[in-house]
Protein backbone atom coordinates (compact mmCIF):
# COMPACT_ATOMS: atom_id res chain seq x y z
CA UNK A 1 0.00 0.00 0.00
CA UNK A 2 1.17 3.77 -0.25
CA UNK A 3 1.33 6.70 2.02
CA UNK A 4 -0.80 9.82 1.94
CA UNK A 5 0.30 12.21 4.73
CA UNK A 6 3.63 13.24 6.48
CA UNK A 7 5.45 10.57 8.69
CA UNK A 8 4.05 11.25 11.56
CA UNK A 9 0.35 11.49 10.22
CA UNK A 10 -0.66 9.52 7.22
CA UNK A 11 -2.97 6.90 6.35
CA UNK A 12 -2.16 3.50 3.77
CA UNK A 13 -4.14 3.48 0.92
CA UNK A 14 -4.72 0.99 -2.70
CA UNK A 15 -6.56 1.10 -5.45
CA UNK A 16 -8.97 -1.33 -3.94
CA UNK A 17 -8.50 0.01 -0.14
CA UNK A 18 -7.50 2.61 2.21
CA UNK A 19 -6.19 1.68 5.82
CA UNK A 20 -7.47 4.95 8.28
CA UNK A 21 -5.24 3.63 11.17
CA UNK A 22 -2.41 6.46 12.81
CA UNK A 23 0.70 4.66 13.26
CA UNK A 24 1.24 4.71 16.92
CA UNK A 25 5.06 5.56 16.85
CA UNK A 26 7.07 4.40 20.26
CA UNK A 27 7.17 7.55 22.96
CA UNK A 28 10.34 9.87 23.21
CA UNK A 29 9.93 11.15 26.79
CA UNK A 30 12.32 13.39 28.36
CA UNK A 31 12.42 15.21 31.59
CA UNK A 32 14.02 18.81 32.60
CA UNK A 33 14.17 21.80 34.98
CA UNK A 34 11.46 24.43 34.33
CA UNK A 35 9.60 26.84 35.81
CA UNK A 36 7.17 26.67 37.42
CA UNK A 37 7.27 22.53 37.47
CA UNK A 38 10.26 20.42 36.72
CA UNK A 39 8.77 19.31 33.40
CA UNK A 40 7.90 15.63 30.85
CA UNK A 41 7.07 15.92 27.53
CA UNK A 42 6.87 13.47 25.03
CA UNK A 43 9.23 14.46 21.47
CA UNK A 44 7.17 12.72 19.72
CA UNK A 45 4.70 15.05 20.14
CA UNK A 46 6.68 18.17 19.87
CA UNK A 47 7.59 20.67 17.24
CA UNK A 48 10.19 23.75 16.94
CA UNK A 49 9.21 27.44 16.73
CA UNK A 50 12.09 29.69 15.45
CA UNK A 51 10.45 33.04 15.25
CA UNK A 52 11.52 35.90 13.07
CA UNK A 53 15.26 35.12 12.83
CA UNK A 54 15.29 37.83 9.89
CA UNK A 55 17.69 40.14 8.77
CA UNK A 56 14.88 42.99 9.42
CA UNK A 57 15.24 42.58 12.72
CA UNK A 58 18.65 40.97 13.60
CA UNK A 59 21.12 42.64 10.99
CA UNK A 60 22.83 45.74 11.67
CA UNK A 61 21.99 46.32 7.65
CA UNK A 62 17.75 45.36 8.55
CA UNK A 63 15.52 47.43 9.16
CA UNK A 64 15.73 47.77 12.81
CA UNK A 65 19.22 48.84 12.62
CA UNK A 66 17.80 51.48 9.98
CA UNK A 67 15.55 53.37 12.47
CA UNK A 68 18.44 53.64 15.00
CA UNK A 69 17.86 49.98 17.20
CA UNK A 70 20.53 48.47 18.43
CA UNK A 71 20.36 45.04 16.93
CA UNK A 72 23.56 42.76 18.63
CA UNK A 73 21.28 41.81 21.46
CA UNK A 74 19.09 39.97 18.72
CA UNK A 75 21.81 37.64 17.83
CA UNK A 76 22.38 36.28 21.19
CA UNK A 77 19.66 33.09 20.01
CA UNK A 78 22.03 32.11 17.82
CA UNK A 79 24.65 30.08 19.71
CA UNK A 80 21.57 27.91 21.60
CA UNK A 81 20.13 27.46 18.48
CA UNK A 82 22.88 26.18 16.43
CA UNK A 83 23.45 22.93 18.90
CA UNK A 84 19.91 22.36 19.64
CA UNK A 85 18.38 22.69 16.31
CA UNK A 86 20.83 19.58 14.68
CA UNK A 87 19.44 17.01 17.69
CA UNK A 88 15.96 17.97 17.73
CA UNK A 89 16.14 17.48 13.48
CA UNK A 90 17.80 14.16 14.77
CA UNK A 91 14.79 12.62 16.28
CA UNK A 92 12.31 14.03 13.67
CA UNK A 93 11.42 17.01 15.72
CA UNK A 94 9.66 19.37 13.16
CA UNK A 95 11.56 22.92 12.95
CA UNK A 96 9.07 25.24 11.85
CA UNK A 97 11.06 29.09 10.49
CA UNK A 98 8.03 31.39 11.78
CA UNK A 99 8.64 34.61 9.95
CA UNK A 100 6.99 37.93 8.28
CA UNK A 101 6.72 37.52 4.73
CA UNK A 102 4.14 40.00 3.74
CA UNK A 103 2.40 40.57 0.39
CA UNK A 104 4.05 42.81 -1.86
CA UNK A 105 0.72 44.76 -2.31
CA UNK A 106 -0.04 44.22 1.75
CA UNK A 107 -3.30 44.05 1.11
CA UNK A 108 -4.52 41.40 3.85
CA UNK A 109 -2.97 44.41 6.46
CA UNK A 110 -5.10 46.84 7.78
CA UNK A 111 -4.30 50.55 8.45
CA UNK A 112 -4.02 49.26 12.66
CA UNK A 113 -1.32 46.43 11.91
CA UNK A 114 0.82 49.08 9.66
CA UNK A 115 0.56 51.73 11.97
CA UNK A 116 2.61 49.95 14.33
CA UNK A 117 5.74 49.98 12.37
CA UNK A 118 4.85 53.16 10.96
CA UNK A 119 3.08 55.34 13.33
CA UNK A 120 3.43 58.55 11.50
CA UNK A 121 2.91 57.39 8.01
CA UNK A 122 6.09 58.06 6.66
CA UNK A 123 7.14 55.30 5.10
CA UNK A 124 9.25 53.78 7.16
CA UNK A 125 7.48 50.46 8.07
CA UNK A 126 6.21 47.27 6.15
CA UNK A 127 7.10 47.16 2.76
CA UNK A 128 8.48 50.58 2.67
CA UNK A 129 12.66 50.04 1.08
CA UNK A 130 15.79 50.31 3.40
CA UNK A 131 17.94 53.61 2.30
CA UNK A 132 21.14 51.84 1.67
CA UNK A 133 19.95 48.07 0.41
CA UNK A 134 16.50 49.28 -0.97
CA UNK A 135 15.31 45.63 0.63
CA UNK A 136 11.49 46.14 1.18
CA UNK A 137 10.82 46.00 4.69
CA UNK A 138 9.77 42.09 5.52
CA UNK A 139 8.07 41.76 2.12
CA UNK A 140 8.52 38.03 1.31
CA UNK A 141 11.28 37.06 -1.30
CA UNK A 142 13.24 40.49 0.09
CA UNK A 143 16.81 39.86 1.52
CA UNK A 144 15.46 41.45 4.67
CA UNK A 145 12.43 39.46 5.67
CA UNK A 146 14.82 36.29 5.21
CA UNK A 147 16.47 34.32 7.35
CA UNK A 148 19.82 35.49 9.02
CA UNK A 149 23.27 33.65 7.69
CA UNK A 150 24.09 32.78 11.17
CA UNK A 151 21.70 30.17 10.83
CA UNK A 152 20.89 27.71 8.69
CA UNK A 153 17.70 25.92 7.74
CA UNK A 154 17.59 22.07 6.29
CA UNK A 155 15.24 20.75 3.44
CA UNK A 156 13.05 19.26 5.60
CA UNK A 157 12.50 22.30 7.95
CA UNK A 158 9.05 24.07 7.63
CA UNK A 159 8.75 27.34 6.48
CA UNK A 160 5.62 29.80 7.55
CA UNK A 161 5.09 33.07 6.19
CA UNK A 162 3.05 35.42 9.16
CA UNK A 163 1.34 38.38 8.68
CA UNK A 164 0.58 39.64 12.37
CA UNK A 165 2.62 39.47 15.35
CA UNK A 166 0.98 36.32 16.06
CA UNK A 167 1.99 33.43 13.95
CA UNK A 168 -1.57 31.88 13.76
CA UNK A 169 -3.48 34.54 12.13
CA UNK A 170 -4.27 34.29 8.75
CA UNK A 171 -1.44 31.77 7.97
CA UNK A 172 -1.70 27.80 7.85
CA UNK A 173 0.62 27.35 11.26
CA UNK A 174 -2.22 25.44 12.73
CA UNK A 175 -2.89 23.01 10.28
CA UNK A 176 0.47 22.15 9.67
CA UNK A 177 0.89 21.67 13.62
CA UNK A 178 -2.16 19.88 13.87
CA UNK A 179 -1.47 17.36 10.49
CA UNK A 180 1.67 16.52 12.17
CA UNK A 181 0.44 15.16 15.49
CA UNK A 182 1.98 18.18 17.20
CA UNK A 183 0.67 18.99 20.93
CA UNK A 184 3.68 20.65 22.39
CA UNK A 185 5.23 23.64 21.12
CA UNK A 186 9.13 24.82 22.26
CA UNK A 187 9.50 28.62 21.43
CA UNK A 188 12.21 30.83 20.18
CA UNK A 189 13.38 33.98 18.63
CA UNK A 190 12.55 37.28 18.59
CA UNK A 191 11.01 39.87 20.06
CA UNK A 192 10.51 37.77 22.99
CA UNK A 193 7.53 40.00 24.15
CA UNK A 194 6.10 40.88 20.79
CA UNK A 195 6.26 38.27 18.01
CA UNK A 196 7.09 35.29 20.29
CA UNK A 197 4.58 36.24 23.04
CA UNK A 198 1.51 36.92 20.74
CA UNK A 199 1.91 33.36 19.14
CA UNK A 200 3.00 31.80 22.40
CA UNK A 201 -0.60 33.38 23.60
CA UNK A 202 -2.77 32.15 20.72
CA UNK A 203 -1.16 28.50 20.94
CA UNK A 204 -2.16 28.22 24.67
CA UNK A 205 -5.73 29.44 23.27
CA UNK A 206 -5.58 26.99 20.61
CA UNK A 207 -5.17 24.33 22.79
CA UNK A 208 -1.43 23.68 22.28
CA UNK A 209 1.61 23.39 25.35
CA UNK A 210 3.74 25.91 25.58
CA UNK A 211 7.34 25.85 26.43
CA UNK A 212 9.42 28.85 26.49
CA UNK A 213 13.17 28.49 25.69
CA UNK A 214 14.41 31.51 27.26
CA UNK A 215 17.94 31.01 26.26
CA UNK A 216 16.95 31.10 22.50
CA UNK A 217 15.24 34.02 22.83
CA UNK A 218 15.93 37.63 22.84
CA UNK A 219 14.51 41.35 22.70
CA UNK A 220 15.40 44.55 21.79
CA UNK A 221 12.78 46.10 24.14
CA UNK A 222 13.93 47.12 27.74
CA UNK A 223 14.73 44.70 29.93
CA UNK A 224 11.16 44.88 32.26
CA UNK A 225 9.63 43.33 29.20
CA UNK A 226 11.53 40.47 28.73
CA UNK A 227 10.86 39.54 32.79
CA UNK A 228 7.55 40.40 32.50
CA UNK A 229 7.29 38.06 29.49
CA UNK A 230 9.42 35.19 31.61
CA UNK A 231 6.72 36.22 34.26
CA UNK A 232 3.55 36.29 32.57
CA UNK A 233 4.32 32.66 30.58
CA UNK A 234 5.32 30.52 33.69
CA UNK A 235 2.45 32.16 35.63
CA UNK A 236 -0.48 31.84 32.88
CA UNK A 237 0.49 30.23 29.90
CA UNK A 238 2.95 27.83 30.34
CA UNK A 239 6.84 26.68 31.20
CA UNK A 240 9.72 28.73 30.95
CA UNK A 241 12.94 26.40 30.67
CA UNK A 242 16.48 26.46 28.86
CA UNK A 243 17.80 25.02 25.78
CA UNK A 244 20.77 23.59 27.47
CA UNK A 245 18.92 21.88 29.76
CA UNK A 246 16.25 19.87 26.96
CA UNK A 247 20.17 18.79 25.52
CA UNK A 248 20.89 17.24 28.68
CA UNK A 249 17.54 15.62 29.21
CA UNK A 250 18.21 14.45 25.39
CA UNK A 251 21.35 12.80 26.41
CA UNK A 252 20.19 11.17 29.43
CA UNK A 253 17.37 9.59 27.62
CA UNK A 254 20.30 8.06 25.77
CA UNK A 255 19.07 10.13 22.73
CA UNK A 256 16.50 7.83 21.90
CA UNK A 257 13.68 8.59 19.21
CA UNK A 258 12.49 7.35 16.18
CA UNK A 259 14.99 8.86 13.74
Amino acid sequence: MNTLGNYRLHWRVSREAADLRRERRPQAPVSFPAEPQHLTLDLEQCAMIVVDMQNDFCSPQGWLGSIGVDTAGLLAPVRPLTLLLPELRRLRVPVVWLNWGNREDRMNLSPSVLHVYDPDGGGNGIGSPLPESGSRVLEKGSWGAALIDELTAEPDDIHVDKYRMSGFWDTPLDSILRNLGVSTLLFAGVNLDQCVMHTLQDAVCLGYDAVLLADCCATSSPDYCKEATFYNVKTCYGFVADSGAVLAAMEAAGGKGNE
